[in-house]
């Protein structure tokens, strides 16, 4: 007897879900070095301190997302070859 794939998997092409995490990716990196210009700009330093440190800490935390989201992928591919 077949077994059943999760439809929800299913519907969508492979390639969507990577798609949607760019964007995730890119919404992080362009929201961190927006809100480091805010502050710069508040802050009157010349040298742009502000702007680096929030964009070099948004580019981490979006390949945070990104190494978080393909370890989940990954259990979940493991998880269903057992299956």
């Amino acid at each position: 007897m077949p077994q059943k794939k999760n439809s929800s998997q299913d519907s969508f092409p492979v390639y969507v879900k990577y798609i949607g995490l760019s964007f995730q990716l890119s919404a992080i990196i362009g929201l961190g070095t927006w809100l480091g210009w805010i502050i710069q700009q508040k802050s009157q330093i010349k040298f742009p301190v502000w702007l680096l440190l929030f964009c070099f800490l948004s580019i981490v935390l979006a390949f945070y997302q990104l190494f978080q989201s393909l370890k989940n992928d990954n259990k979940i591919e493991e998880k269903n070859k057992k299956s």
